[in-house]
């Protein structure tokens, strides 16, 4: 399978790279390779996602006639919310006092689903918010109908070989011009990175990669790496440096396999085979296990339904299967959870996610922390979270990747990269809306040097 704008072989090899002498280190020579140990193992799984647990949406009325009275053995009946331990008649579970709104927060236009208008809260546990809501936690927000938009846009009157001679010069001689390699690698997009290491290789004989390597390291040589990657051929590396040597980086897999668009996921699974020679279903089903396992399956099919018109009547009947597969029974039935979760479009799950809110006064995410632990738990949430607002999700990730002690820089690099040319317009957006600063500020306040810079203005700061 050719991929658009790459030669029908597939990615084009890096010739003389990895270095001599280390020719069966992975990858297989002749292929794609990577610098090995890139980035470390271990260092790329994020810190502990916060808690789940947020207000649920109280006081919605069930849709008219749904569900029947009786009809569903254990389900809350139309108008009222099950009753739970320390919630006072007529108040949805974690409730804001008096029904208050969510001071502080900003909240997004209501929309409807055929259910009528629902705010559906998810969580986030996002600083700055109200403090009165249980351990502190503030609402998810829900994304706005909006055109998505990356940071980085091909360059207009663009010239392959005149950006190959600029990179040419900055590496020549004593010292490297790391300003001149930064103004040209974030103003010019993937596929137009790609046209320049072609027109070097053309001009001068020589591997622009090899060249560059040679001249960086740390953070930034990762950096640069990264952007010179075909975006889907990043994708499998990152998967197969997540799942080889000792130890699994469970929070990668979710990141990529439960964010991706149908099209990318298959593209991903045949690149996976062409440029490393393994399966990458095969290769999840040996790195991990249980229903975490079959959910990283089933998203790696790359099967889920796309259409972007709701049925609100599915979104009910959906919500009430997962009450009843959770909430509503003694255990848990976990396939039903990973049935509806794999297989509806994302509009398709945000109705559902209201609908749940509406019928059963507490919301799903937090329906899905109590029924779900570790990595499942993650995964399935990572694919509600996109469902109500993906920018949102990679804003957390990204606000994590960098709180506290040391920088996640692996994480750091790989979703700035990834999205730069997607959506992360919107990310800094709601960067700013949950956490009171800007990207750029924390960006700037946990990396140093050309690395910093190049961050910065791949992010447009």
């Amino acid at each position: 399978m050719s991929y658009p704008g790459y030669p029908p072989t597939g990615y084009p090899p890096f010739p003389g790279y990895p270095p001599a002498g280390q020719e069966s280190s992975f990858p297989p020579p002749g292929q794609y390779p990577y610098p090995s140990g890139f980035p470390p193992m271990g260092g790329g799984a994020y810190p502990p996602a916060p808690s789940s647990g947020y207000p649920g949406a109280g006081g919605y009325p069930a849709p008219g006639g749904y569900p029947a009275p009786g009809g569903y053995p254990g389900a809350p009946q139309p108008g009222g919310a099950p009753s739970y331990p320390g919630v006072l008649p007529g108040q949805g579970f974690g409730a804001p006092p008096g029904g208050a709104g969510f001071s502080g927060y900003p909240q997004p236009p209501s929309q409807s689903y055929g259910g009528g208008p629902a705010q559906v809260p998810v969580p986030g546990g996002f600083p700055g918010g109200p403090s009165q809501y249980p351990g502190g936690q503030t609402p998810y927000p829900s994304q706005p109908a909006a055109v998505t938009q990356g940071t980085i846009r091909p360059a207009a009157n663009f010239d392959a070989m005149r950006d190959a001679e600029i990179l040419r010069k900055a590496m020549k001689g004593f010292g490297t011009d790391e300003q001149a390699i930064i103004d040209v690698v974030a103003n010019r997009s993937n596929d137009q990175r790609q046209n320049i290491k072609a027109a070097f290789k053309t001009m001068y004989g020589k591997d622009l990669i090899k060249d560059l390597k040679s001249e960086l390291s740390g953070n930034m040589e990762e950096l640069i790496l990264a952007l010179f990657m075909p975006s889907t051929y990043y994708d499998a590396w990152s998967l197969r440096n997540a799942m080889k040597g000792a130890g699994t980086q469970e929070r990668v897999l979710i990141e990529i396999l439960c964010t991706r668009t149908n099209q990318e996921i298959r593209e991903i699974v045949r690149c996976y085979q062409s440029e490393f020679g393994r399966d990458l279903e095969k290769d999840i089903r040996s790195d991990t296990s249980g229903h975490f396992e079959r959910l990283l399956v089933s998203m790696c099919q790359g099967n889920r339904d796309e259409n972007q018109n709701v049925n609100p009547q599915l979104a009910q009947e959906d919500a009430q299967r997962l009450y009843q597969a959770g909430e509503g029974r003694l255990g848990t039935d976990e396939s039903c959870f990973n049935m509806i979760l794999a297989t509806r479009s994302f509009p398709q799950l945000k109705a559902t996610i209201e609908a749940y809110s509406r019928m059963a006064n507490r919301d799903l995410l937090s329906s899905v922390g109590r029924e779900f632990s570790g990595n499942v738990e993650s995964g399935l949430k990572t694919i509600l979270q996109c469902a109500l607002n993906r920018p949102a999700f990679f804003a957390e990730r990204l606000y994590y990747s960098m709180k506290g002690a040391g920088t996640d820089d692996s994480t750091l690099v790989r979703i700035v990269v990834t999205r730069s040319e997607i959506d992360l317009v919107q990310i800094k957006q709601m960067f700013s809306q949950m956490y009171q600063k800007t990207l750029g500020t924390m960006i700037a306040s946990d990396t140093s040097g050309d690395y910093r810079r190049l961050l910065l203005a791949i992010v447009g700061q």
